[in-house]
């Protein structure tokens, strides 16, 4: 695959959006997902983002290494491993379009369970949160759509928000989250040439972008209101969803 100056500059410009999306703006993510398989094949641009995203995700741990709830991640973690290897066997098998309209679809549906899940009873709110069924189903639905497109994002999200966490702890523990699960999809993606030295060449020149959207994300977060912060991520989630099924 070869690179031009249009390729590096959509790069670049993804590069920033994965830079803010990790430290102020999560669902920011699916945007990035969705340029990149435009401009790029489908399967290359899963391969082509993960580093990217790796690094994305150093710099936010880094930032918010205090903030983290690990309690909400062990509950998830092992779904999402089960969830991973699904999504591998799928992106092996099946064609990329098929994937991308799942995903959106799975994103919209998991955005409207939300909206329903914000005017139930606190107590049966509160049994649903804590329910194994939902560490499960937003775990694996999680491992699969991180693996086949990197679009995890908008089902954390709903994970997230369901435990009610300040911005600061939603960022900090995602952030968690996203580089545990990125660094396990590396030696998946390579078995099946998605990454390889030539890709790796490509991200190491994302870098400077990717850095200069984290500095930006961290400053906007500290700005942005913790209602709004929740709407805004929720309209993202909506936004991507729809791009993804329709795009």
């Amino acid at each position: 695959m070869d690179f031009g100056i249009l390729e590096l500059l959509i790069g670049l410009l993804v590069g920033l959006i994965i830079g803010f999306s990790k430290t102020g703006m999560p669902s920011l993510g699916v945007l990035a997902v969705a340029i990149m398989a435009i401009v790029f094949p489908a399967k290359a641009s899963v391969g082509l983002l993960v580093p990217m995203l790796i690094v994305g995700d150093i710099f936010a741990v880094t930032y918010y290494r205090r903030r983290v709830i690990w309690k909400y991640l062990w509950q998830v973690m092992p779904w999402v491993i089960v969830g991973l290897i699904c999504g591998f066997l799928v992106l092996d098998y099946s064609g990329n379009k098929l994937l991308q309209i799942l995903i959106g679809a799975i994103v919209l549906i998991l955005l409207v369970l939300h909206l329903i899940k914000a005017r139930m009873d606190q107590k049966l709110e509160a049994k649903l949160d804590g329910s194994l069924w939902f560490s499960a189903i937003l775990g694996i639905l999680a491992g699969v759509t991180t693996m086949i497109g990197n679009a995890a994002g908008g089902i954390m999200s709903i994970y997230l928000l369901a435990k009610k966490l300040d911005k600061d702890a939603f960022v900090g523990t995602g952030a968690w989250f996203y580089l545990f699960v990125n660094v396990i999809k590396v030696p998946f993606h390579a078995s099946l040439g998605l990454i390889t030295w030539h890709t790796l060449h490509f991200d190491i020149l994302m870098i400077p972008a990717i850095i200069g959207g984290a500095l930006i994300g961290v400053i906007a977060l500290k700005r942005v209101p913790q209602e709004w912060f929740q709407r805004i991520v929720l309209i993202l989630t909506a936004i991507g969803g729809i791009r993804l099924l329709f795009g």
